[in-house]
């Protein structure tokens, strides 16, 4: 399997700045094709700059967009549905200054738990509200990014941060219904491990519509210091011949005294390099390995 393996750059910093353009030298050194950046807002980075930084380490881009309850597909006030669908279209044109293919995340909206929403039961006619707008705002948004070259990645996430989109089924029913060329699966295994029966299965059930794969722990440590089964997971992604780029997501695991909410992103406070440089060795490895075996 030849898939591009790849690190966020909030493993390094958020907000990601011009200062921090060191780490692009950094992650190649670890053994990484590819950064997923935070899709930037407006005065954050220079995207030329960027894109000439990235470019000039090795590497190759991929976007996370940063949804929010003003700008939201699910919603039913029709600003936050608009700017929802503005700030999609918006990530597609800073994913092409940026020599970016892939923009992926929880497109959908309807943030919970980072966001200040509590979980609400809704009625039938909510439930297929919220599901027409937000096929009706990534069917929009799905036409920019197809005159672009861009994919749109759909991803589910747990059900403390989203009521709308937890499963892979729950994706492929929303891009199937889009029906758009450009828009995706994007499936993240920190998130699969609480939400599917299997995830393998998932894996395989995603199919040709996975465009995008975050490779997380069960506890969203280093790859390989928890108990997903990667070889299972690189045999699942080779069945279905995923060629995409899989990327690192790890959040802090060092502090691990009682009442650190492990919720929140924390800076590094040492050089974690090696570790994340052995995670990408373990990961490759094992998608080797699934490439051996029948």
């Amino acid at each position: 399997m030849t898939n591009s393996i790849g690190v966020i750059s909030m493993f390094y910093a958020r907000p990601f700045a011009r200062a921090h353009f060191d780490c692009f030298r950094r992650i190649k050194q670890a053994g990484a094709d590819v950064v997923e950046l935070l899709v930037p807002e407006p005065g954050e980075l220079d995207l030329g700059e960027t894109r000439a930084a990235i470019r000039d380490a090795g590497l190759s881009c991929v976007l996370a967009a940063r949804v929010n309850l003003t700008r939201d597909l699910a919603s039913a006030e029709i600003g936050a549905h608009k700017a929802g669908i503005a700030y999609l279209e918006t990530c597609v044109d800073i994913a092409a200054a940026l020599g970016a293919t892939i923009v992926g995340g929880p497109l959908y909206g309807a943030p919970l738990v980072f966001a200040g929403r509590a979980p609400a039961p809704v009625d039938e006619s909510e439930r297929k509200r919220r599901i027409d707008a937000i096929v009706a705002g990534l069917a929009q948004a799905g036409r920019r990014a197809a005159d672009s070259g861009i994919m749109l990645g759909v991803e589910p996430l747990n059900r403390f941060e989203t009521d709308i989109c937890n499963t892979t089924r729950h994706a492929l029913e929303i891009v199937e219904r889009v029906g758009s060329p450009a828009v995706g699966v994007m499936l993240d295994t920190f998130h699969m491990n609480m939400e599917e029966f299997d995830l393998t299965d998932a894996i395989r059930r995603a199919g040709s519509q996975l465009v995008h794969f975050q490779a997380n722990e069960n506890n969203r440590g280093f790859v390989g210091s928890g108990h997903i089964d990667w070889p299972a997971i690189a045999r699942a992604l080779r069945d279905i011949a995923y060629r995409g780029p899989i990327v690192l997501e790890p959040f802090r695991r060092s502090d691990e005294q009682a009442g650190t909410p492990l919720a929140q992103w924390r800076a590094p406070t040492e050089n974690e390099d090696e570790p994340l440089a052995a995670s990408i060795a373990f990961l490759k490895a094992a998608l080797a390995f699934a490439g051996r075996t029948a």
